[in-house]
């Protein structure tokens, strides 16, 4: 299970103004701090087709993204991929936070900044992706 010392984001989640890193002797969580929940990591890779198509539904606006995937199914991970998916969310399905990167140069370059959604109905729909 991966942890939060695993994000590629982990800079940009730790310094949202309303995520509390807590540390102890031997791991590092985070606290979505307006309801006190905990945050789980999501790490998931795609191949070249999955990421592209994951890619154009993180563009769309949600209600749209919700559609397709509604339709056509969320994209399909692979053990090993050429799209890196990461996602923080609280245990309340409160918060959550993406960010996508590429393959390229062979490290991880970010697709887009980390973007962050609060509230149920927006989380909710991100969280069809995984």
């Amino acid at each position: 299970m991966p942890s939060f010392k695993d994000l590629g984001m982990a800079a940009a989640v730790s310094a949202y103004k309303k995520i509390t890193i807590k540390k102890s002797l031997f791991s590092k969580k985070a606290i979505y701090t307006p309801t006190q929940s905990p945050l789980k990591v999501i790490i998931q890779d795609y191949t070249p087709t999955e990421g592209e198509r994951l890619e154009r539904l993180l563009n769309m606006p949600l209600d749209k993204m919700v559609a397709d995937i509604e339709k056509n199914g969320a994209p399909k991970s692979a053990p090993i991929g050429h799209f890196r998916f990461e996602a923080c969310i609280s245990e309340d399905g409160q918060f959550c936070a993406i960010q996508l990167f590429r393959f390229i140069d062979f490290k991880n370059s970010p697709v887009f900044e980390p973007r962050f959604y609060e509230g149920g109905k927006d989380v909710e729909a991100i969280a069809k992706l995984f």
